[in-house]
């Protein structure tokens, strides 16, 4: 898989040509460092919702740049599951499930695991469950406790998803559509879409060469025009 930057010339900056067994995300700091390096000064980041980890966020945070990415719908949702047979009771703050039975108490630490929000996790009297009509399906037989559990949003997440409900973020995600007509280009004009040789090094070959005609072809293209 080649993870493409491009800037707003439609000049590509920066390239990396990996086996695709680590999400898109993971590469974006790595493009970001890449296209620093050729002299180019970065304020803002369009991507797709692969790029909106949290590392990534604050990455753009900490360097003073606009991350114009979406969030996952699964965190700006709440990462909930069951969604129709659970309902948080505000005053409790307490979830109570479909029979109405409420959580007598939810888990006194939330567990934090590298790179994913915390969870938080509600417990019920499991006696309540073992005689209940619509046990079929939510409870597991032989279970010692029935829980539910919801993802915590990390403060990091809150503030962009905030940032991407503004006009200024839709206005500057409407310019995504440029990498994708440039990735078209690669595959469709200059036979990127399919591998000319075996083996990683044989595609960044191919790739550097790809990159190399697209990006001379768009240099003389700005040269006209402004002749």
């Amino acid at each position: 898989k080649t993870h493409v930057a491009m800037n707003d010339e439609r000049l590509i900056t920066a390239a990396i040509v990996t086996t695709g067994e680590k999400s898109d995300g993971k590469y974006l700091q790595e493009l970001i460092e890449k296209s620093r390096k050729t002299g180019m000064e970065i304020e803002t980041v369009i991507g797709d919702s692969a790029y909106s980890e949290k590392d990534n966020i604050q990455y753009a945070k900490k360097n003073k740049m606009e991350l114009i990415s979406k969030l996952n719908p699964m965190i700006t949702q709440g990462g909930r599951a069951e969604e129709d047979e659970f309902e948080f009771n505000k005053d409790a703050g307490m979830f109570v499930c479909k029979v109405g039975h409420m959580a007598i108490r939810k888990a006194g630490t939330l567990k934090k695991i590298k790179g994913r929000n915390p969870r938080q996790t509600y417990y019920f009297y499991i006696k309540k469950c073992l005689v209940c009509p619509l046990r079929d399906g939510c409870y597991k037989e032989g279970a010692k406790s029935k829980t539910y559990s919801v993802t915590i949003k990390s403060t990091e997440h809150k503030d962009h998803e905030v940032f991407q409900n503004t006009e200024g973020f839709k206005e500057k995600a409407k310019q995504r559509y440029k990498i994708e007509a440039k990735n078209s280009e690669l595959k469709h004009r200059h036979g990127y879409d399919v591998a000319s040789s075996a083996g990683l090094f044989g595609i960044q070959m191919q790739g550097a060469m790809a990159i190399f005609a697209v990006n001379l072809k768009r240099i003389m293209s700005l040269l006209k025009d402004e002749k």
